[in-house]
């Protein structure tokens, strides 16, 4: 079982320093939706880890989160891919939560739900939060330098064995050659 944990803002769809709070936001990186598409097709499972402190500050609700998710999941499976699950964290940085990135708690909930191990599984972020959840449990932390993946190289730090992409599609390129 080939498992991939992709972030959502900044790998498969563009950031907003304003967050993404309805679905006319949200608007996928080029060649992303096919990057999912692809990796569906070769036999990866997708599943979506992402903090959403938007709605722990009251900057969208929770059906907002859910149109805006329904938008990606419709516009994946348009490609020809298919998003198995999201798994989001709503809490604000300063609630010190267990689920939010860099805290391992989503990713530790994605094993437990999937049944599955997340030993060497592809984890892919923009952020230095999104590897160093990736990196306690394990998983193979790879950055792509589409949202603030450029900024994130550049200040270093990075888990020992991140593996640099241009973008989603090259990881895809990569994972399923």
């Amino acid at each position: 079982m080939k498992l991939v944990i992709l972030d959502r803002d900044g790998v498969i769809n563009y950031d907003s320093e304003e967050f993404i709070k309805n679905p006319d936001e949200w608007r996928p990186i080029p060649g992303s939706l096919d990057a999912i598409a692809r990796l569906t097709q070769s036999g990866w499972r997708v599943v979506v880890a992402t903090n959403q402190s938007g709605v722990g500050r009251g900057l969208l609700d929770m059906a907002s989160l859910n149109a805006i998710h329904a938008k990606m999941h419709r516009a994946v499976n348009q490609a020809g891919g298919r998003i198995e699950a999201v798994f989001y964290c709503p809490d604000t940085d300063e609630s010190h939560s267990p689920c939010r990135k860099p805290n391992p708690g989503m990713f530790y909930a994605i094993a437990e739900r999937l049944n599955v191990a997340l030993e060497q599984a592809p984890c892919v972020g923009d952020s230095l939060r999104d590897l160093q959840a990736a990196a306690v449990v394990g998983a193979r932390p790879i950055l792509v330098l589409t949202g603030k993946g450029r900024k994130t190289r550049a200040a270093g730090k990075l888990p020992e064995g991140t593996q640099v992409y241009p973008d989603l599609a090259a990881v895809a390129h990569a994972l399923c050659q």
